[in-house]
């Protein structure tokens, strides 16, 4: 199919989509879903999304694991039906940019102006490409003569539209080199240019009715792989909300197991494997998911799913390894909440039911995410233990 078909796999978001995969248009979403799961269901795409969700709450500036594969076209459009569904402005706004900055990266390491010639052409921008580059500017830097030179002239129309939101003095028209209604435009500005119309492609319409999304979800959510991706995406970003402001040297980590850290969740789960009883699937993934947040050893984990009545080795090992393949967050306390799989009442914890102070924003705060209450009592315990050493020091002088 050539240069155009390979693009599309590269840089799904050209309208050239829609004349090489003319069936995406006419199939509902939902089924789309349930027919690209179906298809690649050995957790690859699931791993791959969530890796785009979890690098852009982490501000990072690129996609460790792009390719430009069919199944980058299935991520595209799937990371835009879950932002529609998340609903979420600052998501969306994190996601956009991570992913805009991405194809910023695939676009200069491009090394035939064709592929630019291309992409400006299938995005309909009014352009002209010169055989020969031309010199556009000159200006002195550091008593050195410096030129920049370019094939590229857009109309000056299609600037305007793509330069619409950046706020760089340099770019506002009266800036740049213009003839005949095209201004000139280096390889880099071009690219920053698709950056942004890429950039703008994930943003959300805030105006959903509630009750129609709730409607959608419903549908969405009938696909298990979907809703655990979904849910494995809100508990990520529950936990980067809380931004960890207590903080200190020690990782979150435990060589070994250490119930105190505990919130009353696992607790309650741990109790319940310990005294042998019967976890249900929701219980035991949460629990394998927290407890690799932790860096728990493998061995650990299996011991604890050892005192359960249908103890399978191999069969718990393959799913310990495989949750740990998927790299998820632990539910958020709104998930478990809702899972019915919060006992803060039962255990009376002062933690779960009254918060905690916020020194960043001088208010008493709810938590939200169990990893945040580990983190949390670490703090505490650490500073106990610092003043007691403080005490004796002073005693030891005295």
């Amino acid at each position: 199919m050539g240069l155009e078909f390979d693009l599309i796999k590269k840089y799904p978001w050209l309208p050239s989509l829609k004349k090489y995969y003319p069936d995406l248009a006419l199939i509902e979403p939902v089924d789309f879903i349930k027919d690209i799961f179906s298809k690649y269901n050995d957790g690859s795409l699931e791993r791959r999304i969530f890796n785009i969700f979890k690098a852009a709450f982490e501000n990072k500036e690129e996609i460790s694991d792009y390719a430009d594969d069919d199944k980058n076209i299935y991520i595209y459009l799937i990371i835009k039906i879950l932002l529609y569904l998340l609903n979420t402005k600052p998501i969306s706004n994190k996601v956009a940019n991570l992913y805009s900055k991405q194809i910023y990266k695939e676009l200069m390491g491009e090394n035939e102006d064709f592929v630019l010639y291309s992409i400006c052409n299938d995005l309909g921008i009014d352009f002209i490409y010169l055989e020969s580059p031309v010199i556009f500017k000159s200006y002195i830097l550091k008593d050195q003569k410096e030129t920049l030179e370019t094939n590229f002239l857009i109309h000056y129309i299609d600037y305007l539209k793509l330069a619409a939101n950046l706020r760089d003095e340099y770019r506002k028209l009266v800036n740049n080199a213009l003839k005949n209604g095209y201004v000139y435009l280096h390889k880099k500005d071009l690219n920053r240019l698709i950056q942004e119309h890429v950039r703008k492609k994930f943003f959300i319409n805030s105006n959903v009715d509630s009750k129609t999304l709730e409607k959608q979800k419903s549908e969405y959510f009938k696909m298990k792989q979907f809703k655990e991706l979904y849910d494995s995406i809100l508990n990520e970003w529950e936990l980067k909300k809380e931004k960890f402001e207590y903080s200190f040297e020690s990782t979150l980590s435990f060589e070994k197991l250490d119930p105190f850290f505990f919130p009353p969740c696992i607790k309650e789960i741990l109790r319940r494997a310990d005294e042998g009883q019967n976890l249900n699937h929701l219980e035991r993934l949460f629990l394998v998911f927290f407890l690799h947040a932790l860096n728990f050893p493998h061995d650990d984990i299996v011991n604890i799913f050892s005192k359960l009545p249908d103890f399978d080795k191999n069969k718990t090992e393959y799913q310990i390894n495989f949750a740990k393949k998927k790299g998820y967050s632990p539910h958020a306390c709104s998930t478990l909440k809702a899972l019915n799989l919060c006992p803060a009442q039962k255990y009376k914890d002062e933690i779960c039911l009254e918060g905690y102070y916020s020194k960043k924003q001088d208010v008493q705060k709810k938590i939200s995410h169990p990893l945040f209450y580990v983190q949390l009592k670490k703090y505490r315990k650490s500073i106990t233990q610092k003043n007691k050493s403080n005490l004796n020091k002073k005693a030891k002088q005295a």
